[in-house]
């Protein structure tokens, strides 16, 4: 008796299952640690300048918090995000599927 055909079977399954867990939401919870609040972030696929806005509401300095979508595969990102007194912070490869917070560091002082 042949197996190859059920080993096909196998195979195909496991990688639609791959395929299907890869296109899962990516979501990530942001913590305000900086002084001034965030008004607005951009999303990137890591290691590419395709930025995207996401909307948020002004996220409040020294504590404030939310949860944005940040896309639907893949584990790294690129995060930019502009603070009410117009400095930006980027924070490269931010692993989602390691970790679920990002917190924002206090920016250096000018």
């Amino acid at each position: 008796m042949c197996h190859r055909p059920l080993v096909i079977v196998v195979l195909l399954s496991a990688a639609l299952v791959a395929k299907a867990t890869d296109a899962t939401p990516r979501y990530l919870a942001l913590l305000n640690r900086a002084h001034d609040s965030v008004t607005s972030v951009q999303v990137a696929a890591s290691g590419t300048d395709a930025f995207e806005p996401r909307a948020i509401d002004t996220l409040a300095g020294g504590g404030g918090g939310t949860t944005l979508r940040l896309g639907d595969s893949g584990c790294r990102f690129d995060l930019r995000l502009v603070f009410r007194d117009g400095r930006t912070a980027i924070y490269r490869d931010v692993d989602v599927c390691k970790g679920d917070t990002l917190v924002i560091a206090p920016l250096p002082a000018r």
